[in-house]
């Protein structure tokens, strides 16, 4: 930053000021622009506190005696227990992958990742048909033991706390797997090396160097397991778990109170603000470095495992690869294979076109917000626009239903200020221009995956040089040329990859655009979930089977970009 800082001093003519901008010069309304799209995210997160504060109390006394307490202690114990079994999950198998050698290791190197593409509606549907009374477990069971009733025997309930841990622990250890896995390949293998030569055993090498170096990225790792699992609404409702998501869902809809919903937001938002204030202590008390290491240290030899300890490899990676991606597609699958003429019919066609329109608009937003913030914070060194970009990053952490009080509010405002104003002076009436439209899907997608899109981005302009925005000022070109010429083809990847992220993200949202949706308006997310609500998973399984291929685009991305990395 010095030799930046030097250069931007030799470029100024004696006597002038420097205006605070960085590398590229910075454009004059990048800073409004910023705060333009900080401005976007944070609207519905103040409208979800004023609305639980104007909303009045007479909600509260029921709340506090009757939802709130029991929903918090499902929510906390939820959090908890998927966190912990992520947390196993996603740590063992990544050791597995990065320091040890057995059969069959590079597929699963890839395959662990793909539960991702499977959202945790879809697989608690899936275990459901699996585990359910006429399903082929039980049925299987009653055909060799010879029991005629459910009376006759005992067998788990899907439909129960640990059956939501089984599903959300399922599709989410991946995570952890993907933050652990790096952290393991970059440090793990070389730091082994030596505490081997220092005479620890391979297990006490796990857990007493290992595990300590990676904790910064089981943080980050558990900490999007946590959001993920406050986020979700289709799968705890299914299997009949009342946490403070569903308790949302519950009392603005089925009981009409949008103030009493409010308040339990804030209560959410809450839980979300600690869940990030934790994260960010723990990376900032631990730090490593993480510098590339030579040759012959990155390629250092694995651990060679034989006979029952290969096996006992393979059955541990093959198990999450089960239960997280097989049997969801499986099942749904082969639903689906039976009902492929409803891919012809209206309904599914009207709901895909409206999950293509929703899905790309908001992509197309994000992108433009995210390149806006990230551009901003790569040529000036403003603590507004770094506030600014803090503050945008909040809305991936608020669960969908949170955010869906907070779109629907300040927009039923602006419709119905609009069309009362018209009313009275042009006679004329406007509706629900943006409440009752696709538009608060999009607004919610939008503020949702903001910090999606921004950290791409953002990751694409770090591998290139500042020097490029000085060699190109310094051939005459101006902050504008050099962002188009310059910086934005150079970009086209990072760009594209944000895009296609959001756009499946989006297309796989359930807990925000089922609260949003107008009348007569569904997406193939919301199209499952009504046939799910019905017990017609079977009639859902098409649709479902569009989304699962279409989130295993950029998990398989994901997959190869590793396998080039390492």
């Amino acid at each position: 930053m010095q030799t930046e800082t030097s250069v931007a001093a030799v470029a100024r003519p004696a006597g002038t000021k420097a205006k605070g901008r960085g590398i590229a010069g910075g454009h004059p309304g990048l800073a409004a622009a910023a705060v333009l799209a900080c401005t976007i995210v944070l609207v519905p997160v103040v409208a979800i506190i004023w609305l639980a504060i104007s909303g009045g109390g007479s909600d509260w006394p029921h709340l506090m005696a009757n939802v709130i307490p029991r929903a918090t202690i499902r929510t906390l114990s939820l959090v908890a227990m998927t966190g912990t079994a992520t947390c196993i999950t996603g740590i063992i198998t990544a050791w597995l992958i990065a320091s040890c050698d057995f059969p069959a290791r590079r597929f699963f190197s890839a395959a662990l990742v793909l539960p991702l593409a499977i959202p945790a509606y879809l697989s608690a549907y899936a275990f459901g048909e699996l585990f359910t009374f006429t399903g082929p477990i039980q049925s299987l069971l009653r055909f060799f033991i010879g029991f005629k009733t459910s009376r006759d025997y005992w067998f788990p309930d899907i439909r129960s706390l640990g059956g939501a841990v089984l599903v959300l622990s399922s599709v989410l250890y991946p995570y952890i797997y993907l933050a652990c896995r790096s952290m393991f390949l970059m440090q793990g293998r070389a730091t082994a090396d030596v505490a081997r030569t220092l005479g620890a055993s391979p297990w006490r090498v796990f857990l007493k160097v290992q595990i300590p170096m990676a904790r910064p990225a089981i943080m980050v790792g558990l900490t999007l397991v946590a959001m993920e699992t406050l986020n979700d609404i289709g799968a705890v409702e299914f299997l009949g778990v009342q946490t403070l998501t569903f308790s949302i869902f519950d009392t603005w809809l089925n009981r009409g109170s949008l103030a009493g919903a409010a308040q339990i937001a804030c209560i959410m938002l809450v839980f979300v603000v600690l869940l990030m204030l934790i994260e960010r202590a723990a990376r900032r008390r631990q730090r490593f470095s993480s510098q590339k290491t030579t040759a012959a240290v990155h390629d250092a030899v694995r651990l060679k495992l034989k006979g029952w300890q290969a096996g006992v490899a393979v059955s541990i990676c093959a198990l999450p690869i089960l239960l997280g991606f097989a049997v969801p597609f499986l099942v749904l699958g082969d639903y689906a294979a039976k009902r492929l003429h409803q891919l012809f019919e209206p309904r599914l066609l009207k709901a895909l076109i409206n999950s293509i329109f929703v899905s790309a608009t908001a992509a197309i937003l994000t992108v433009l917000l995210g390149f806006v913030l990230a551009y901003a914070a790569r040529t000036s060194r403003s603590r507004l626009i770094t506030i600014a970009g803090r503050l945008s990053s909040i809305g991936y952490g608020v669960p969908g239903t949170v955010l869906a009080i907070g779109v629907l509010f300040p927009l039923a405002g602006f419709d119905n200020g609009l069309d009362a104003f018209l009313r009275q002076h042009a006679g004329i009436s406007t509706g629900l221009l943006l409440s009752g439209t696709g538009f608060a899907i999009i607004y919610a997608c939008t503020v949702r995956f903001l910090t999606m899109a921004e950290g791409s981005i953002e990751a694409g302009f770090q591998k290139l040089s500042p020097h490029l925005d000085m060699a190109a000022r310094t051939l005459g070109r101006n902050g504008s040329q050099t962002l188009w010429s310059v910086l934005i083809p150079m970009m086209r990847p990072a760009v594209l990859s944000a895009a296609l992220l959001v756009f499946i993200e989006s297309m796989k949202e359930l807990s925000a655009t089922i609260m949003l949706r107008p009348f007569n308006f569904n997406t193939l997310a919301t199209l499952v979930y009504e046939q799910a609500s019905r017990a017609k998973v079977e009639d859902a399984s098409v649709a479902a089977m569009i989304i699962v291929i279409a989130g295993m685009i950029p998990v398989i991305l994901v997959s190869r970009s590793l396998d080039r990395a390492h």
